[in-house]
């Protein structure tokens, strides 16, 4: 689809968005983005600007048409939230077949267009490119090519596959109209109970560091630029370090705590990420407890409403002044059919709405990530307690995004490219070889791997079709040869909180039944265990019962088998370390990368020689 476009008398084309009949300085392919942005702020209305400034769920109609009602996420009707309230950031959730979906960014444009300037949506999400589908993190990959869970990138160690990652990603994106990422993530994961290690590089500083700024390059480029998609790096001055590994999108899980002194642990990537670029920086829900930053002590708040730390750290120390997008829904409570989820206004949860929102503001943030309530800055600013001026400080910075990305030239896809791009055969291929390459052996007795071709095998959790590709399948170990078992990562499972349900926390300890049971299978034939290392499992009562035991981060059935038979050597190294018992984890301070006596160290994982 291409947009309607004017020409000037001396055969300039360009966009009319405000259908005035002339081209104007914001309208201008011409002119610098600091020009353009400043034109069209000073032809905005305040409910325009103010629009700028918030960004909510969308959801896509199955058939490529906008969503005119609530969806299962998305509080309003699509016409309701671009048309009356302004809004044009939105970050989709679920996308089906690449046709419908580039449709109906397509739609979502055209929508735009009645707007009094027609400023053209920024679509953003969240991963989908891997395995886990929890709708307050990531989704599975679906139609678009499927790699290894950001831990399985850290595990191959290559900052060239990673950017070559972030580079489909991005043809992946773009194809489909989304023009900005909600990542990556640059925690650390150095709690082990923590539910949100799968999404991040580790818990070393500088791989993160160096892997970190690959995914920027790969989905950014050097600039913004037409080709780009945005990335909103998170979550600033570093999530991760959790009280007791608890999430902090639950209000049990407030708490971050850096027991071991090692906050420079944590922030230490993100000086980089802003030095190669990065469009927009997100900080975390968690509430520091006891921080001290150059001997200040830190306001115990959630780090969107820490001034010191939003405008303090992040914008005078370290020189970003670049879009903070808060986290999801700091301002008011999210209620979803019959749960909640209470708004994480963290250490100040006694003020009311408007007086979060105001917080907010004065912390330094220019969008409120999950939220579409516009009257209450509107609200603000009638009552004094919020400057236009300071509207105009945040719309000037996220208009700028969108000038570089290009949208103002034009900001429709095309059906047949997107069909044709996303999940092209070599980028499948491309992620499938990651996903064998990340699996790391981590114990491998008498040399049982590589698993020889034609063995008698019995499998449990791995699909039939991927073990007769190089084997029998047999009902009993009685009568394997081998036996193949993977195993979830252990978690205690929660449900009462909206999103609860999604979040592996609490023990990484498996349950002695399940250790009896694998025993039982391991005395009548060699067993090999593939543990989905989500979260650093204490993997020890294993060791004594399977031959062989891996680790994978986001791998298919067809790929793990790869990796066991070497069709696809493994070559993955520990992204953390593997403890050695939840006593260990209970007595490690949260903010520490690793133990002093782990189970398995931060880069341990055995090659496979064949015979």
């Amino acid at each position: 689809m291409r947009p309607e476009l004017s020409t000037t008398e001396d055969g300039v084309a360009y966009r009319d968005l405000n259908g005035n009949g002339q081209m104007d300085p914001y309208e201008d392919p011409r002119l610098p983005v600091e020009e353009r942005v400043a034109d069209l702020l000073a032809r905005l209305s305040l409910e325009e600007k103010v629009g700028l400034m918030f960004q909510t769920v969308i959801e896509a109609g199955a058939d490529g048409t906008v969503l005119e009602h609530p969806g299962n996420i998305s509080k309003s009707p699509t016409s309701t939230v671009v048309l009356g309230k302004h809004l044009s950031h939105f970050n989709v959730h679920a996308l089906d077949d690449p046709r419908m979906a580039a449709r109906w960014s397509n739609a979502l444009q055209a929508l735009a267009e009645r707007t009094p300037h027609g400023i053209p949506v920024t679509v953003s999400t969240d991963p989908r490119h891997a395995f886990i589908d929890n709708v307050g993190v990531s989704f599975s990959a679906g139609a678009f090519s499927q790699w290894p869970e950001p831990l399985g990138l850290a595990a191959l160690r290559d900052p060239a596959t990673v950017r070559r990652f972030a580079d489909i990603a991005r043809q992946e994106y773009v194809a489909v109209g989304i023009r900005a990422a909600l990542h990556p993530t640059l925690d650390l994961a150095t709690e082990p109970r923590w539910a949100r290690q799968a999404g991040t590089f580790g818990q070393d500083p500088d791989l993160v560091t160096e892997l970190g700024v690959a995914y920027l390059k790969g989905f950014q480029g050097d600039s913004l630029g037409e080709a780009s998609v945005a990335c909103t790096s998170k979550h600033f001055p570093g999530g991760g370090p959790q009280k007791d590994g608890e999430d902090a999108h639950f209000p049990y899980g407030r708490e971050q705590v850096y027991p071991g002194g090692r906050f420079a642990d944590h922030l230490k990537p993100f000086p980089p990420i802003i030095a190669a670029g990065t469009a927009g920086i997100m900080p975390y829900y968690g509430m520091p407890i006891a921080l001290e930053i150059d001997g200040e002590p830190i306001e115990p708040v959630g780090f969107g409403y820490n001034k010191q730390v939003v405008t303090g750290l992040l914008r005078e120390k370290l020189g970003y002044d670049g879009v903070v997008v808060t986290d999801w829904e700091l301002v008011n409570d999210n209620h979803v059919g019959e749960q909640v989820l209470p708004a994480r206004a963290w250490g100040v949860e006694h003020l009311d709405p408007h007086g979060r929102m105001e917080l907010i503001l004065e912390a330094g943030a220019d969008q409120f990530g999950g939220e579409e309530c516009v009257e209450l800055l509107l609200d603000l600013v009638a009552q004094g307690r919020v400057s236009e001026a300071r509207v105009d400080e945040s719309a000037r910075r996220i208009l700028a995004v969108k000038f570089r990305l290009g949208l103002f030239e034009n900001p429709y896809v095309d059906e047949d490219a997107a069909s044709a791009t996303v999940g092209r055969p070599d980028f499948r291929d491309e992620g499938y070889a990651a996903q064998a390459r990340s699996v790391t052996v981590l114990q491998n007795a008498d040399d049982r791997l590589p698993l020889e071709q034609g063995l008698k095998i019995y499998a449990e959790r791995v699909s039939p079709e991927a073990v007769v590709r190089h084997g029998k399948l047999v009902d009993r170990p009685e009568d394997a040869d081998v036996a193949i078992v993977r195993l979830p990562a252990p978690f205690d499972p929660r449900s009462d909180l909206f999103l609860e349900s999604w979040f592996h926390q609490g023990s990484l300890d498996f349950p002695p039944g399940l250790v009896a049971r694998l025993e039982r299978i391991a005395a009548v034939c060699p067993l090999v265990v593939d543990v989905v290392l989500d979260r650093p499992a204490v993997v020890t009562p294993l060791l004594g019962v399977a031959t062989a035991v891996v680790g994978s981060y986001g791998s298919s059935d067809d790929a793990l088998l790869d990796a066991l038979t070497g069709t696809i050597a493994p070559g993955g190294r520990l992204p953390f370390d593997l403890p050695r018992s939840m006593d260990q984890v209970r007595a490690h301070g949260e903010d520490v990368p690793g133990y002093d006596d782990p189970l398995f160290p931060f880069g341990h994982g055995l090659r496979l020689t064949a015979d």
